[in-house]
């Protein structure tokens, strides 16, 4: 069985220009990472000219979908009928997108079956991790 689970989405950039447009995403899951997730935008869609990837927690996706959540650099919230919104904040400036929650939904579902939430823990191999720490530290 795969480790990883990447899927595609259509993100709707929100701009100040009246109609949004649409750029490509991708949204991936590592079961070596299992708190986390990432949305990765491809250079063309970005102001840099470079691939983006944001990394956030996992249960701050699912729980956006439902109620507003996220303090930091990352914020997820319900929008209206059928679409989530993302806010990335950087000293850059912030982007805003929306996302399809059936994409949300699907993805999140693909996660559980590879790692079920509550369980991410399981995962860790602490005692190796820390081998590599002190490692490092040598």
């Amino acid at each position: 069985m795969s480790t990883v689970i990447e899927q595609s989405v259509e993100a709707r950039l929100v701009a100040a220009a009246p109609r949004m447009q649409t750029i490509p995403a991708t949204l991936s899951y590592d079961r070596q990472d299992p708190f986390a997730v990432r949305m990765t935008f491809p250079a063309p869609a970005t102001l840099e000219g470079v691939e983006v990837c944001w990394t956030f927690a996992r249960d701050l996706l699912a729980a956006g979908m439902h109620d507003a959540e996220g303090h930091g650099d990352v914020r997820v919230r319900p929008y209206g009928y059928g679409r989530t919104v993302l806010e990335f904040h950087a000293p850059e400036g912030t982007a805003v997108v929306h996302v399809h929650t059936t994409e949300i939904r699907d993805f999140l579902q693909a996660t559980s079956e590879l790692v079920p939430a509550g369980t991410e823990h399981r995962q860790l191999d602490l005692d190796h991790d820390l081998a590599e720490l002190m490692r490092d530290a040598c």
